[in-house]
């Protein structure tokens, strides 16, 4: 898990490009999606985290989002819910 407080812009970019980042994250609400997701966008800097894989996400105790990965968040939430 990567902080976007902690790394500059130019070397995201670079980790996007050479695919270390595929997945971005809220820290405090525990939700991870694309990094094209319109809700992941909107959140603030300092919140913000990078994944390599979705088991990373997934290893440090975070959700799929409802928007971008609702198959996903569906298989998650039925998880709960049963």
């Amino acid at each position: 898990m990567i902080r976007h407080s902690e790394i500059s812009d130019r070397d995201i970019r670079n980790r996007i490009k050479k695919q270390k980042i595929c997945f971005g994250g809220n820290h405090k609400l525990k939700i991870y999606g694309t990094l094209s997701c319109t809700s992941g966008k909107r959140m603030k800097r300092e919140n913000r985290v990078f994944f390599a894989t979705e088991q990373e996400a997934d290893d440090n105790g975070f959700r799929p989002c409802g928007h971008c990965m609702k198959d996903k968040y569906k298989k998650w939430k039925d998880g709960f819910i049963q």
